[in-house]
């Protein structure tokens, strides 16, 4: 039987200033941070109901304030130093293993399971996001050469990242492509999100 992969969530404390900056000018600091505060719990959700191991690494807060927002269903672990080269290539791992951030709203349980199932027959596994970076990328083993020198928060992420898989030859699974909720001309799609307290 194959092993589940590990499901490793990137997720930062929901601190007004200090999560979902580039949603202030719509949100205030108060009202971005708060945005942050519910994706994340919806996408730990969604992750939990995959059914395979879920990890946050975690940068914000210590281990304890995470527990007692997050709860003792997932493994916490503090992101390190560094950018986030540094950061996904420390939480990469010789088995199977999919990292996803906090910021796609149209994330739910049937992505997740397609990811899983695809990473079964493919090296890599990757869900293209809109603005042509990428809203989730499963391994099969650690593949820091797909991580390193990377044009981060561009639209070149995705071609660069499938040019360097083609190089390598890695098989490699595209899933749907979806939105993720960066800036503030992103709310107009999820109308909801800009609601306190809902996050369908």
């Amino acid at each position: 039987m194959t092993a589940l992969p590990d499901l490793v969530l990137f997720a930062k404390y929901p601190v007004p200033g200090y999560a979902k900056t580039r949603l202030v000018p719509a949100l205030g600091a108060a009202g971005a941070a708060d945005l942050h505060r519910r994706l994340a719990e919806r996408t730990v959700g969604i992750l939990l109901q995959a059914g395979a191991p879920v990890e946050v690494r975690f940068a914000g807060a210590e281990e304890a304030a995470f527990r007692q927002w997050l709860g003792d269903g997932v493994r916490l672990i503090a992101q390190v130093e560094g950018g986030l080269t540094e950061r996904l290539i420390d939480a990469a791992r010789d088995h199977p293993h999919i990292f996803f951030g906090a910021d796609t709203p149209d994330l739910d349980v049937g992505v997740v399971a397609s990811a899983r199932a695809e990473l079964q027959n493919h090296d890599i596994v990757i869900g293209p996001a809109e603005d042509g970076g990428y809203y989730l990328i499963g391994m099969r083993q650690a593949r820091p050469e797909l991580l390193t020198d990377m044009p981060w928060s561009t639209d070149a992420v995705l071609r660069e990242t499938l040019r360097r898989c083609d190089a390598l030859g890695l098989g490699v699974a595209l899933l749907p492509t979806l939105a993720d909720c960066d800036r503030p001309e992103d709310l107009a799609r999820w109308p909801q999100l800009e609601a306190p307290g809902r996050c369908a």
